[in-house]
């Protein structure tokens, strides 16, 4: 899983960070989408090399975002953390470097004005908290933190009832937030500033948004996990195993494709891996993916 971690645009007068915790993660497109195929992949030429490997697996990242806009230092989702014990083997034990790349753009625990959580899967919330003398603690303490407010009391519901299969990412990264009185119950409609708002994009999870960004007038939009790879694009009705309303999802990939195709609107895949951000073009009776090449920030590794 070698690759860059940090990648950089700019919409207007706003810049975007992508920071990767993990890079380019190898996986069966049958994870994915139901009755996915590597046969299915190959037959989407424009996905090679970037986005499937030569055996037709998926490639895809596990990444947040930092929005510098209006003055303000707004991340978006905060990835999986360090350290942690996860349902997923790969993301258990994760020796992360997200902290020191977040510093590599100028970005500290205490200048963070804003928390975004597009919606609250454990991967979106890991670095909410961190592990300070036994206790969870805000890693980013003098920032606010914005949760839907209908993704909020979906979550807690399934916490009463033990609706889901694995919740200690609610306890470890989203109770110390508001026990710490940190959170701000938003709605989807939500305006950050003048150049950042929410748009609601449920299916994944009820609340779940999106984020545009909108500047001089030039626009970008950060997906969230309304989609998880580039093939969606192309295949964006295809029934996806990760959302947690099947219908709703793909009505809404449906919908934004088409909204986005043949249109200057810089698409920011939340899990896509690079090229992270391109265009939605019409390809034949579909759609295809064109991705851009990065400026900015290079990979902080040694």
């Amino acid at each position: 899983m070698a690759g860059k971690r940090v990648s950089a645009w700019k919409v207007g007068d706003v810049e975007i960070f992508s920071i990767a915790e993990v890079v380019e993660l190898e996986d069966d497109m049958s994870v994915l989408l139901e009755g996915g195929t590597p046969e299915m992949a190959l037959q989407i030429p424009w996905l090679s090399p970037h986005y499937i490997t030569p055996d037709g697996r998926m490639r895809i990242n596990f990444q947040g975002f930092v929005v510098k806009a209006g003055g303000k230092i707004i991340i978006v989702d905060t990835c999986i953390g360090a350290d942690r014990q996860r349902e997923y083997e790969v993301f258990c034990n994760l020796k992360s470097e997200y902290l020191n790349d977040l510093a590599s753009i100028g970005v500290t625990p205490d200048n963070v004005d804003i928390v975004l959580c597009t919606h609250l899967h454990f991967d979106h919330v890991g670095w909410n908290a961190q592990l300070k003398d036994g206790k969870w603690t805000a890693t980013f303490p003098n920032a606010r933190y914005l949760f839907g407010r209908e993704e909020y009391e979906h979550w807690m519901v399934l916490y009463r009832t033990h609706g889901y299969h694995n919740l200690l990412h609610i306890d470890e990264c989203v109770t110390p937030i508001t026990d710490a009185g940190l959170a701000d119950f938003v709605e989807t409609d939500h305006r950050i500033n003048e150049e950042v708002s929410l748009e609601h994009t449920p299916g994944h999870t009820p609340g779940h948004v999106s984020v545009r960004i909108s500047s001089r007038g030039e626009n970008a939009v950060i997906t969230g996990d309304l989609m998880h790879h580039p093939i969606q694009i192309a295949l964006p009705t295809h029934t996806a195993r990760f959302d947690m309303d099947i219908k709703v999802g793909a009505a809404q990939r449906l919908a934004f494709v088409e909204a986005a195709a043949d249109r200057p609107v810089l698409v920011i895949g939340t899990h896509f891996c690079a090229p992270i951000a391109g265009h939605v073009k019409t390809d034949g009776a579909a759609w295809r993916f064109e991705g851009l090449p990065t400026a900015g920030a290079a990979d902080p590794s040694p």
